[in-house]
């Protein structure tokens, strides 16, 4: 039988029973957003919720639902708002609105949402907090990180690692819709992928990406090659942080 992970799905014995054994949340920092023709619009917590679900089953803690509200650029044109990938388009040189985004707060109003999560997780025994997803809701995480830590008393976690450790072609979600996310995707949720939506002509553009194309470098096996990374390291390390509360 698979084990229960996600928090909604658990009866209060069977929570009760995985925080005691591992106080760790994992918050998939999710949009509504446009991630190219061949994506699915939520597809950045879709990528944090199931990399999180197998952190989860190898060590232990409970997933959150995804967040999908998210921080993000914006701008105001002839009287319309634009987000994100709007501005960054290279299709059109004004901001053009991409097809089912539906995801941006202000940062004051997303500071207070995050807020009262940790309030709430940290009031129900939690302990350890991993967030990751959305490129700009997983950089509140780390500009603020230990704002956080020592204002809700948790120890908060990302998946990308240092600036000096950093290698872009195998962090986790770090481009938009290109050859990294796409290649998680298909690693992941591959039914979800529709590279035919993607133009043939490698000479046109798909619309809305950011990085590598996903028609030339885009992978299965490249997706796994980041997840093995990435599971492997954030397994060590909060393991490490599990004997630590041990010890306090």
């Amino acid at each position: 039988m698979v084990e229960e992970t996600l928090y909604g799905r658990l009866t209060p014995n069977e929570f009760l029973s995985r925080l005691t054994a591992a106080p760790v949340a994992y918050l998939p920092l999710g949009t509504l957003e446009w991630h190219g023709p061949h994506l699915p619009l939520g597809s950045d917590y879709l990528q944090s919720q199931a990399f999180f679900m197998e952190v989860a089953s190898r060590v232990g803690g409970i997933v959150l639902p995804p967040l999908f509200l998210g921080p993000d650029s914006m701008k105001v044109f002839k009287g319309a708002e634009y987000y994100g990938m709007d501005m960054l388009q290279k299709a059109s040189p004004e901001p053009m609105q991409l097809t089912g985004s539906a995801y941006w707060v202000p940062d004051t109003l997303f500071s207070g949402i995050i807020d009262a999560v940790l309030r709430q997780l940290h009031r129900v025994g939690f302990r350890i907090v991993v967030a990751h997803g959305h490129g700009p809701s997983t950089r509140h995480f780390i500009d603020n990180l230990e704002e956080l830590e020592k204002k809700h008393n948790l120890t908060i976690m990302c998946l990308w690692r240092n600036a000096d450790e950093r290698d872009s072609q195998t962090e986790f979600q770090y481009d938009h819709a290109a050859a990294n996310e796409t290649s998680l995707m298909m690693a992941l949720h591959p039914s979800l992928v529709k590279m035919e939506e993607l133009p043939e002509s490698l000479e046109e553009e798909p619309l809305g990406l950011l990085g590598k194309d996903p028609r030339v470098y885009a992978s299965a096996e490249h997706g796994q090659r980041i997840i093995s990374i990435h599971l492997d390291r954030m397994e060590a390390l909060l393991r490490e942080q599990l004997v630590q509360l041990e010890k306090d």
